[in-house]
């Protein structure tokens, strides 16, 4: 099971009530989500990326979860996050699932971005900036 020592980066994620299923845990695909929003808001906030008007995009091309223990609105959740692979216009990242304050994750998981050239579609180089900071969680 993945440990928060193993993790570089982290994000608070607030759960909402309606993330909650009918089963009351956090349903399985509101995980993406997590995985979705520690990132961008990382690249947004560190890599500079420009997810409105920049040269580049991050396309989503591979995703998978492992679950562990449940989660459930209120509880209070870090999104560990770590590079484990950085190419020239890809990165895998590597994620997992903390409930506030514990060693042990609930899920872990990981994603591929591609990233593309707004315009045209095609895979792009990482730009400088955004590269620096994605360098900062490699594993």
């Amino acid at each position: 099971m993945p440990q928060r020592s193993e993790y570089l980066h982290f994000q608070p994620v607030t759960t909402r009530w309606h993330d909650n299923d009918v089963y009351g845990h956090i349903n399985n695909v509101t995980y993406y989500s997590f995985f979705d929003t520690a990132v961008n808001t990382y690249l947004v906030e560190t890599g500079g990326l420009d997810i409105h008007e920049g040269d580049v995009v991050g396309f989503v091309v591979s995703s998978a979860c492992d679950y562990f223990a449940s989660i459930a609105f209120p509880d209070r959740i870090e999104i560990g996050l770590r590079v484990g692979k950085l190419g020239n216009s890809s990165v895998q990242y590597e994620l997992a699932v903390f409930k506030a304050g514990e060693d042990e994750a609930c899920a872990a998981g990981r994603f591929v971005h591609v990233f593309v050239d707004r315009a045209s579609n095609r895979p792009a180089a990482i730009p400088e900036r955004l590269r620096g900071a994605l360098e900062r969680l490699v594993v």
